[in-house]
């Protein structure tokens, strides 16, 4: 029953995320790629966070992601690079595989609700990386 009181809550929240203003989508993207990504890409998306210079390969900038693909925002390649789960390795390899972690701190929803949530959490933050294209 737990579960399904779970899911309901985080169906409901999807769904009004969905139908409520975009600025709300991307304040939750915002939020997960504050906590998430931030840390390596910056808080500007440009790649230079905290952690940067620490890394073995350099930390691509975020918001050119559109104007490096003919204007047009890459969608589902990005949606599978922060995934990571389909074998795309992001920079080659060290970028976390979000969708493992994501998943991970969701299984007490079980594998179906765990998977709503993780493809919630990786929508959002993708939604949010288009909104700051330059």
């Amino acid at each position: 029953m737990r579960f399904l009181k779970t899911l309901s809550k985080v169906s409901v929240a999807f769904a009004l995320t969905a139908l409520g203003t975009l600025s709300s989508a991307d304040e939750t993207g915002k939020v997960e790629y504050m906590e998430n990504c931030a840390t390596c890409h910056g808080e500007s998306g440009l790649g230079q966070g905290p952690l940067a210079e620490l890394m073995t390969v350099s930390v691509p900038g975020l918001t050119g992601l559109s104007a490096r693909n003919d204007g047009v925002f890459p969608m589902l390649e990005v949606i599978q690079m922060v995934d990571g789960r389909q074998g795309t390795r992001g920079h080659g390899g060290p970028m976390p595989v979000w969708g493992g972690r994501f998943k991970a701190s969701a299984e007490e929803m079980g594998p179906y609700g765990a998977e709503v949530v993780v493809r919630g959490r990786i929508l959002s933050l993708v939604y949010y990386l288009e909104s700051i294209q330059q």
